[in-house]
């Protein structure tokens, strides 16, 4: 199923180009058609039931006279314009995919919830880092585990749902959607879901896909266990991913584990310090009764990586049977991206999968 786009611009040239750029980059998407005359597109709207229709500000759009179904946005000049007219505005003179992404974004909130576009129905792998120490280190493995499968040429999103948390310190990319839309669409339910998050998903350079942070730390705190849920659902079911890399504050609860159930693997942090092992081992065997009461087999689904690890005051935990599959040094006076670079070369993520 493809979503009818109609382009109306009075540049001949412009365009000329966008839609000849469409046409090649997502033919397999968009089924496009352009006009340079007013008139003339309202006339074709409504018979070809065009789904998005993007306009040049020099004309004059009553919406009132567009069919219900049919999502609107005017093209302007300046990417610092983001209405026109009480209607929402997309630049002209940007990437043709961040183009690409605002008409999809505008197309999921008038689409319900159609099912025809999802891209699969092959289940993503879902690792999930999360770990009872803190300052140990987990989103930085996290990230850098991302990485790491990126490098092998594995389609890997990072996906942050820490409350406090920011992918932004470890990947970047340009684009204005960020997790606050995603909570949005998740809270409203009129959203397509799958295609919001497809129009607010971004690439870093090194091949890593990720949500850029909410604006707020409070959005975050809206998220409830089914937002959750649906969203992860989402993302699995869509097929566009190999693995789905988890990173989430550490909790038991029921929603927890909930969150727990759908993974293939957990991985905990830990830097081999008497207070990290000692959180280790008590949430283990928390855990280990949790799974007894419940009967749901979920320790054999943790792995363990010591970050940070010094031989002069760090030690392995003994006792219990928490799989450990390596681990890496304190890297002293590197920065973020030196560490990442670094741990992304470990082949202990291999082990996880």
């Amino acid at each position: 199923m493809k979503i009818k786009v109609a382009i109306l611009e009075q540049d001949q040239n412009y365009l000329s180009r966008i839609t000849s750029v469409f046409s090649t980059k997502y033919a397999d998407k968009f089924e496009l058609y352009s006009f340079s005359e007013l008139s003339v597109a309202l006339a074709t709207i409504a018979n070809a039931r065009i789904d998005v229709l993007v306009a040049s500000d020099v004309f004059e759009i009553d919406v009132n006279l567009l069919p219900k179904r049919c999502g609107f946005a005017y093209f302007v000049d300046s990417a610092d314009v983001e209405t026109v007219r009480d209607q929402k505005a997309i630049c002209k003179f940007q990437k043709a995919d961040l183009i690409y992404k605002q008409i999809l974004s505008i197309y999921s909130e008038n689409a319900g919830s159609v099912s025809e576009l999802k891209l699969g129905d092959d289940m993503s792998r879902l690792i999930v880092f999360s770990s009872p120490c803190g300052g140990v280190g987990t989103s930085c493995m996290a990230a850098a585990c991302a990485l790491h499968f990126a490098a092998l040429g594995r389609k890997t999103l990072y996906l942050n749902l820490e409350k406090y948390g920011s992918s932004d310190l470890f990947f970047e990319a340009e684009g204005q959607f960020d997790m606050s839309d995603i909570i949005f669409a998740l809270k409203s339910k009129r959203s397509n879901l799958a295609l919001k998050l497809e129009s607010c998903v971004k690439q870093d350079a090194r091949g890593v896909y990720f949500f850029a942070p909410s604006k707020l730390a409070l959005d975050m705190l809206e998220l409830d266990s089914d937002d959750v849920h649906r969203l992860i659902t989402e993302l699995r079911l869509s097929g566009s991913y190999e693995y789905i890399i988890l990173d989430c504050d550490f909790a038991m609860d029921a929603a927890d584990r909930g969150l727990l159930r759908q993974t293939n693997a957990v991985v905990w942090i830990g830097d081999g310090s008497d207070i990290s092992n000692a959180k280790l081992v008590r949430a283990y065997q928390a855990l280990t009764i949790l799974e007894q009461q419940e009967d749901l087999p979920l320790t054999s689904r943790i792995s363990l990586i010591y970050n940070k690890f010094s031989n002069k005051t760090s030690s392995t935990i003994e006792g219990v049977e928490l799989r450990n599959i390596g681990g890496a040094p304190r890297y002293e006076h590197a920065t973020t991206q030196q560490v990442l670079g670094q741990l992304a070369g470990l082949l202990i993520f291999d082990k996880i999968a």
